[in-house]
């Protein structure tokens, strides 16, 4: 199988198919005041496994020119995300997990994290890739797709399966977001 250039990555299908994910997930995170709860836990119950595995699937990029690399989601945007996210959640905003394989084994550790800062950080992450990818030039595209595959293992991939694992939980142990099986 050939090797493909810059230009046939950024036109990929798995490019193509994250980005129109990383928009939805974008756009509904940006209006997620409008939603009831069990609205919200139910589409993030759907997208983020979505997001993950398309962002476990980008191509590797190497940016021609990595100082074309721009943020865009400041800090006052992220608070908004942050504080709309946690004020539709309320009570089940903040978990206790125990990170290791074993809880009985020396190096596990509990820890307490919040459902909002995990989807406003990867909204972050997420948004920032949109914007830049959305500038429509090589440069800005292979900046975009080489930084968002960059936080995906650093940063988003992480905490989005945080963010699933808690939305997993509330959903089993919330009985007005459980709904009668269909069949």
């Amino acid at each position: 199988m050939a090797e493909m250039n810059q230009d046939e990555i950024l036109q990929s299908a798995a490019v193509r198919d994250f980005i129109t994910v990383a928009v939805e997930f974008c756009a509904f995170t940006e209006k997620v005041e409008r939603y009831t709860k069990e609205d919200v836990l139910n589409y993030y119950q759907k997208i983020s496994p979505l997001l993950y595995l398309k962002g476990s699937t980008l191509p590797l990029v190497n940016p021609q020119n990595p100082d074309k690399l721009e943020r865009f989601v400041n800090e006052e945007q992220w608070e908004h995300v942050f504080n709309s996210f946690k004020e539709k959640i309320g009570e089940d905003n903040d978990v206790f997990l125990i990170a290791g394989i074993d809880p009985e084994r020396p190096g596990s550790e509990t820890l307490k994290i919040s459902l909002a800062e995990q989807i406003s950080d990867t909204y972050q992450d997420i948004k920032d890739c949109v914007m830049l990818f959305s500038k429509n030039t090589q440069d800005a595209r292979e900046n975009a797709l080489a930084e968002v595959s960059r936080l995906f293992q650093t940063h988003w991939g992480s905490r989005i399966i945080y963010a699933m694992q808690q939305i997993h939980t509330i959903l089993l142990t919330d009985p007005l977001s459980q709904s009668e099986p269909l069949l």
